[in-house]
């Protein structure tokens, strides 16, 4: 009994993919319908707030007297003005000061972070006796709020604290010098680097163990191992704990304001700027220099994420899906 075998249709042929197509723009209505709340609420607590402060940033508090003699209240437009003094005279000066200490601490913290974070993934993935204690003991720095982190450094700082005592000389931690500099990232790096660690460790923990036996019977290194296996299959964690580090020193307040001290130029970074502008009742120019850092963590998110070719949303794997 001869058996005869079905050929799809033209026509049913070319229906398959519209169906496809269909489905696909149905989960995305259900994927924008379901995430629509989570949008509304960004919308009110990040949107809104970011659009005030542009707002307020093109206008100026009033001041003075008018013709009649009588002070001056309210608000008054001035376009660009808040932003073109940000880059003359001494608010320039104060401006370029904030900028160099914001992106200096930025990169340096960051890199060590990077460095001795991954170190510290590395010995947490050993199998150590002990291992639960030290993954216990990394966390603590990195649970520690940061304003209580600078007020411990703080103290270590002192003139007669524990860090002159340790290396024996008298140095001005917390004055107003490049001293101070060396004293937040210190403390930036003690207190973030386990961040950075425990991210890449969870990297480290999907990778399967026979990948490095076959390495290994192939005669690899360590460093090769390192640097043709560990690195590339840990990179999207470590570069996500990278970003996230990134966005986090370039808005830094909290830890110099405390170690430190307001209105020292050795430290002062853009937030701290914006802050004491905003204290002195000077709105429209906190807001544009709020508004220029907002720009500028743009900027080097968007730069990073190109360069390191950062799949942080997904659409690579989406696109691909939909190319299939």
């Amino acid at each position: 009994m001869a058996t005869t075998l079905e050929t799809p249709s033209p026509a049913g042929a070319a229906q398959a993919p519209a169906r496809g197509g269909q489905a696909r723009k149905a989960s995305r209505r259900l994927a924008l319908l379901m995430l629509s709340p989570t949008f509304l609420v960004l919308a009110l607590v990040v949107g809104y707030p970011v659009l005030s402060g542009v707002r307020d940033s093109l206008f100026s508090q009033a001041d003075g007297l008018d013709e009649n003699g009588f002070v001056i209240e309210g608000e008054r437009f001035v376009g660009l003005d808040n932003y073109t003094a940000l880059f003359s005279g001494e608010r320039g000066e104060a401006f370029w000061n904030a900028f160099l200490n914001t992106s200096f601490f930025t990169v340096t913290a960051v890199v060590l972070e990077t460095l001795i974070g991954v170190g510290l993934a590395l010995i947490m993935h050993r199998a150590l006796r002990g291992r639960a204690l030290i993954r216990a003991s990394v966390l603590v720095p990195w649970a520690v709020p940061t304003a209580m982190s600078g007020l411990l450094w703080r103290w270590i700082f002192q003139p007669d604290g524990a860090a002159n005592a340790l290396i024996g000389q008298q140095i001005l931690w917390t004055a107003d010098g490049v001293a101070a500099k060396f004293a937040i990232i210190i403390a930036e790096v003690w207190k973030t680097s386990p961040f950075i660690g425990l991210l890449v460790l969870a990297g480290l923990q999907i990778i399967p163990r026979e990948v490095y036996e076959a390495a290994r019977v192939d005669g690899a290194s360590a460093w090769q191992q390192f640097r043709l296996i560990t690195l590339p299959l840990v990179k999207p964690a470590l570069v996500v704990a990278v970003l996230f580090r990134l966005l986090d020193t370039l808005r830094m307040f909290d830890l110099p304001f405390v170690l430190i001290g307001g209105n020292k130029d050795s430290v002062e970074t853009l937030s701290m700027l914006a802050w004491t502008e905003a204290n002195n009742l000077r709105y429209g120019v906190a807001s544009a220099y709020a508004t220029v850092l907002f720009l500028y963590i743009a900027v080097i998110a968007y730069t990073f994420v190109k360069v390191m070719g950062a799949d942080v949303l997904g659409d690579a794997k989406s696109k691909k899906e939909g190319k299939a």
